[in-house]
């Protein structure tokens, strides 16, 4: 592809909230011959902080000029920003201990073309999936993860992994990972909790949620930090259930809510849509 043609790239900010903002990120744009094919932006009522995710179409020399021209504009108003080429495709990790749903759901998009990424490794503290991996055509890795050796497991994960992926998608793996391993990757490990959370943190929510007989089932994809199932989530959605619902009836629905949710979280964030705020998140996803 020569340097002439088209490419896509998204700019992604976020600041203090004041006038000219838009006008001033669209004229440097529109100078560069840039075409904005896509703009959302977000105001947080109670910090006045504004967000901005705006994909745009120019040539490549022109996408090579804006990336390194747009620091002037972000100066102006003291934005943090990136740029990011849609034609980037993020490498992606993803670890898994024995169910299966989660990572298939990953592994059909995947396949099927809608999940824009390179799957780098599947990584398991079991066996059990290897078949199913490699039926994809892709590299599984067992790290068995004892107790008494878990931070020997991480660092093996770690020299695996570190420098070589953009993203770890934890799905369903039934491990709780030390600090030192999550700030390796600061807000590039995604998990899938089996709650609506901040209700049902832990594990076994389906049981807790039986136990309390709860009307709602749902499932949280979430950014994982320290605190256990406290990290920005990205997103959820939710199932109804009654009084004859048993915990196998819960979780066979969960299953469902599980996977999808995942997904959706994955394919935002490697299409840049998600702006981390503190503790939230800010997603355009379109909605």
């Amino acid at each position: 592809m020569s340097e002439s043609k088209q490419g896509r790239a998204c700019i992604l900010v976020s600041c203090q909230d004041r006038p000219g903002i838009v006008a001033a990120v669209s004229t440097h744009l529109f100078e560069h011959g840039a075409n904005i094919v896509e703009l959302d932006q977000h105001t947080s009522a109670p910090d006045g902080a504004y967000f901005m995710r705006v994909e745009f179409e120019a040539t490549h020399v022109a996408v090579t000029e804006i990336s390194k021209s747009f620091a002037a504009v972000a100066a102006r108003f003291e934005m943090n920003w990136r740029m990011e080429s849609s034609d980037r495709r993020q490498r992606v990790a993803v670890f898994v201990s024995k169910e299966d749903h989660c990572l298939m759901e990953l592994l059909w998009q995947w396949r099927w073309g809608e999940l824009p990424v390179e799957i780098a490794a599947v990584v398991s503290n079991h066996t059990l999936l290897q078949d199913a991996v490699a039926s994809f055509g892709l590299p599984f890795h067992h790290i068995p993860v004892e107790p008494q050796s878990k931070r020997e497991a991480e660092a093996r994960a770690v020299d695996l992994l570190k420098g070589k992926v953009d993203l770890i998608v934890l799905a369903r793996y039934m491990q709780i990972l030390t600090g030192d391993f999550i700030a390796q990757f600061p807000n590039q490990i995604i998990n899938i909790h089996h709650s609506f959370l901040p209700a049902f943190i832990g594990s076994r929510p389906y049981d807790q949620a039986f136990e309390r007989g709860v009307k709602i089932i749902g499932a949280t994809a979430h950014y994982v930090t320290e605190e256990l199932d406290a990290g920005p989530i990205i997103e959820q959605d939710i199932a109804r259930v009654n009084h004859r619902d048993t915990v196998a009836d819960m979780k066979s629905v969960g299953r469902t809510i599980e996977k999808t949710v995942l997904a959706r979280a994955v394919r935002w964030h490697v299409e840049d849509r998600v702006l981390v705020h503190g503790n939230k998140t800010v997603v355009f996803n379109g909605c």
